[in-house]
């Protein structure tokens, strides 16, 4: 099962790399939404190696995530790679340099499922696939407008 999301943004290609990379930013947001969050590498900037450990609810039942950067391509691409209970996800996030100063955002998410009850709940997810990629549109929206505030207060 895949979704993909795409959004321009008024921001150089640098600068949106480095925003897309500040790990610090995610980890505070997932915080705020109700997750858990732990950092397992020592790295002291972004790469590859980094990884996580999330734990959150989601359809009201915890989960718990390892999350971990297996690509890291500045100021082009970062991969990621998600293991939730049996489901398996790889994420890509591109960036295209439009112009020196535009620049879009394409993401893309693969999920799999490794186990029967992990087959079960991709299986209700396909049923909401419709939602879950406008929930991710809008999210990648918001995410590219909030690049170009943070840009126009920085430049």
């Amino acid at each position: 099962m895949e979704f993909t999301a795409r959004e321009d943004i008024d921001v150089p290609i640098e600068q949106a790399f480095e925003m897309v990379t500040d790990f610090e930013q995610f980890e505070r947001a997932a915080l705020r939404r109700g997750a858990e969050v732990r950092r397992l590498d020592d790295l002291n900037r972004p790469g590859v190696g980094a990884k996580w450990q999330v734990e959150f609810k989601f359809r009201g039942k915890p989960r718990e995530m390892d999350l971990d950067v297996t690509d890291f391509d500045r100021p082009n691409e970062i991969k990621l790679h998600a293991k939730i209970q049996g489901i398996e996800s790889d994420m890509k996030i591109e960036l295209v340099a439009l112009s020196r100063t535009r620049t879009r955002i394409n993401i893309w998410t693969g999920l799999s499922a490794k186990t029967l009850s992990a087959r079960l709940l991709l299986q209700s997810l396909k049923l909401a696939r419709g939602t879950l990629t406008e929930r991710l549109e809008k999210r990648v929206t918001a995410m590219g407008r909030d690049m170009e505030d943070r840009f126009s207060r920085i430049a």
